[in-house]
């Protein structure tokens, strides 16, 4: 691991600590999601050496990014589980997406390196829902005939916190599975079968690390900074893939952004031989009349920076840059509908 990234890693719950305590006037904040933190932190630290305003990003999970942007504790709030059109109109929110990634199962198991296990959904299904037991069962070893499976125990390691990718994670195991979707369901936080908790992507990936013989799913950026050893699965056109930004870029293709209402648009099991089948966008949520139009407005100007210069850093971390007509669109989105009190745009456009 780069010492940038360790550094990068480690900052994560430092910054919404240490950074609450020094929040300036010209500062952004903001609360949500785990899965983008990786990129919002990377393109939050080039953006304020050019600007010198400073973004105070509290990852405390997609549900409470929404609970603080219903309660307007913070400028905006984050969420990898979208708002339906009517949900964004009954609390007074916007929302639109960054950018796009992936979750990955990640697991510790002896003698196994990244992608040399495959597991089809059917399969992780059984393994959450703690039907299959050991890492040696027929089921497992069906899948990977080559592979030296050992008789350990399996150890499930999910997250506790209302999470939205455990949205993402639990809505591929309701599309591949019948019995996860009548047993468990598909929410930010569901009631498991079993296994360790841990709050955000870094408690999974520190868990995973820990502990012999786990599985558990992080966002493809933390699979990546912390070396951990990921799973290829089947796609729905039956092909074994690894979670790749041009696997991830696969399954968004398809995705017909200009005609979702609100941005609503759900990327998992998506069609295509080359695509991983567990994506999905994240989202930022914004009051349409702020009661601080300035610290809106300064948020706004982030986003626009980022649609604009931040493409290379997000690739860089497996990330998938939005697409240029759609970032357009977007800050269309933002003239037409942020407004003062006075009902006077608060983003005045760039693109």
């Amino acid at each position: 691991m780069k010492l940038s990234n360790l550094l990068f890693s480690a900052a994560f719950v430092i910054a919404g600590v240490m950074l609450a305590g020094e929040t300036r006037a010209a500062d952004i904040s903001g609360a949500g999601a785990t899965f983008p933190y990786p990129i919002y932190a990377k393109w939050a630290d080039t953006y304020k050496k050019e600007t010198g305003v400073g973004l105070n990003y509290q990852s405390i999970g997609s549900g409470g990014g929404i609970k603080q942007i219903q309660a307007r504790t913070v400028t905006f709030g984050a969420s990898d589980m979208p708002l339906k059109a009517d949900q964004l109109e009954k609390a007074g929110l916007i929302q639109f997406p960054t950018v796009m990634g992936g979750i990955v199962p990640v697991v510790n198991v002896d003698g196994l390196a990244s992608n040399e296990i495959t597991l089809d959904g059917t399969t992780l299904a059984r393994i959450f829902l703690g039907e299959i037991k050991q890492w040696n069962d027929p089921a497992i070893q069906k899948l990977n005939p080559s592979a030296k499976l050992p008789s350990q125990a399996i150890a499930i390691v999910h997250r506790s916190d209302g999470s939205g990718t455990t949205f993402i994670f639990t809505n591929y195991l309701s599309k591949v599975s019948a019995d996860w979707k009548s047993k468990v369901g598909n929410n930010t936080s569901v009631e498991w079968p079993g296994g360790i908790g841990a709050k955000g992507n870094e408690g999974v990936a520190n868990n995973v690390m820990q502990t012999k013989g786990s599985i558990g799913y992080v966002e493809t950026a933390y699979a990546k900074q912390n070396k951990l050893t990921t799973v290829r699965l089947i796609n729905r056109e039956g092909k074994a893939v690894a979670a790749t930004g041009e696997a991830i870029q696969a399954a968004a293709a398809a995705a017909d952004w200009a005609n979702a209402p609100g941005y609503y648009m759900i990327l998992t099991d998506e069609p295509g031989a080359a695509a991983w089948p567990i994506a999905g966008a994240t989202f930022i949520l914004l009051p349409k009349q702020p009661k601080d139009a300035s610290a809106a407005g300064e948020a706004l100007k982030f986003f626009a920076w980022a649609y604009k210069n931040g493409d290379k850093a997000a690739a860089e971390l497996d990330y998938v840059p939005m697409p240029a007509n759609i970032k357009k669109l977007i800050e269309t989105t933002w003239v037409k509908e942020v407004k003062d009190e006075a009902g006077k745009p608060i983003f005045a456009g760039t693109m």
